[in-house]
């Protein structure tokens, strides 16, 4: 997908930031940091495979499900010889385990007494690799590196940001989607199948991938929950619904969430959605390279609070590259107590939502640091979206015809 050369110079900054923190060898869990470095990507990762990074070795080593050498072979640019696979009976089994597999590997390379980096807090590398990968490796010294290759993969490059720009582009598809199919008398899955529509159809001129995260699109008092996806409740007039959701290019993503009503929406929901708005816009005009991260955050929370309002959570994170079940990087967060300073081709979630007892807006934005500012990927309205259902009368007869009611 990317130039070898690409692929090299990612390898060297991960050596250097591994010499830095005194690791020999890296063993990598994480999809997107295995992706980020080879291109590996197959859907995989609910197996034990592990990339292996050493400090003194041009190329690493995959290790992996038999079935999944092959994958390895077509999407990277590592040769054969350090592409190695386990054979099935390692998988699920209660007697032995990928790591033990990975562990004797290691000891028959001469890797067995080094400094060895782990990535203790990825999704895919449980409490049982690290009891069999110890076991295995009695002489070698451990040390938790999860977020080594994340914090690498913080400034973009311009292939990686043209990615996120087409990503935008699917998300703009995504979004009017969801705004279309939201009507009286529709299903929240039909949004949710509407969304997926367009994620994967793309445009006419690229496809699009599968995002990590669902869409998420609580209806109403459920807008108070942001992290609920959807039912077959149908829509009637009043509704309000927040629709968080990506575009996916080739494993990189660029979120966004929007808050709409069909027919009306309360004066609550109208005034939340001007103060979030208010927010994000001050906060935008303000983004600019050497400041913090959380001078982000304060310029934020000032500006919420002249209109009584404060929020708990962090505003938002560093996205890029990723696989399930999040599109975030786990590196940078909008919030009190981050001081990393901000640099052009970093990219963000801004994540402004408000959420209070029995509702919530979000009205988010996927932005890139630029040399003088910050500038968003997608264009999309910002304001609440208020939608004039289609037709009513038909609609609520068609619900009825169905329920029998």
């Amino acid at each position: 997908m990317f130039s070898k050369e690409e692929y090299l110079t990612r390898m060297n900054h991960t050596k250097q930031k591994m010499m830095e923190y005194g690791v020999e060898v890296l063993l990598i869990s994480n999809p997107s940091n295995m992706f980020y470095l080879t291109g590996y990507n197959a859907w995989s990762f609910y197996v034990h495979q592990i990339l292996v990074v050493m400090i003194d070795e041009e190329q690493p080593i995959w290790i992996g499900r038999e079935m999944d050498a092959h994958s390895a072979k077509i999407t990277t640019w590592l040769d054969e010889n350090h592409i190695i696979p386990y054979p099935d009976e390692f998988v699920q089994s209660t007697i032995r385990h990928p790591m033990d597999f990975v562990a004797n590997i290691l000891n028959e390379i001469g890797q067995g007494n080094r400094k060895i980096g782990l990535e203790m807090d990825a999704f895919y590398f449980t409490g049982m690799c690290y009891e069999r990968i110890t076991q295995g490796l009695p002489n070698a010294e451990f040390r938790n590196f999860s977020t080594l290759v994340n914090w690498v993969r913080l400034i973009k490059s311009d292939d990686e940001i043209e990615c996120m720009k087409k990503a935008a582009k699917i998300l703009e598809n995504a979004m009017h989607a969801a705004y279309y199919t939201a009507d009286v008398g529709m299903r929240e899955n039909d949004v949710a199948a509407a969304i997926y529509q367009a994620q994967i159809s793309g445009t006419a001129e690229f496809g699009g991938d599968y995002t990590s995260i669902v869409p998420m699109i609580p209806t109403s008092e459920n807008t108070a929950s942001p992290h609920l996806t959807w039912t077959d409740r149908r829509y009637k007039h009043g509704d309000y619904l927040t629709i968080e959701i990506a575009g996916c290019y080739r494993r990189y993503h660029t979120p966004m969430a929007r808050t709409m009503a069909i027919g009306e929406a309360p004066d609550k929901v109208k005034d939340l959605a001007e103060v979030v708005v208010e927010g994000i816009e001050t906060t935008m005009d303000a983004i600019k390279p050497g400041m913090t991260a959380e001078e982000v955050e304060s310029i934020w929370s000032k500006t919420i609070a002249k209109r009584g309002y404060f929020k708990e959570s962090r505003l938002g994170y560093s996205i890029g590259l990723s696989f399930p079940p999040d599109w975030g990087e786990h590196t940078v967060s909008f919030r009190k107590g981050d001081r990393t300073i901000l640099q052009p081709n970093m990219t963000f979630h801004l994540m402004p939502g408000i959420w209070l007892d029995n509702y919530g807006v979000e009205i988010t934005e996927s932005i890139r640091i630029t040399d003088n500012g910050c500038e968003t990927f997608a264009n999309v309205p910002r304001e609440l979206y208020i939608k004039k259902p289609s037709n009513i009368s038909a609609m609520t007869r068609a619900h009825k015809e169905h329920t029998g009611s």
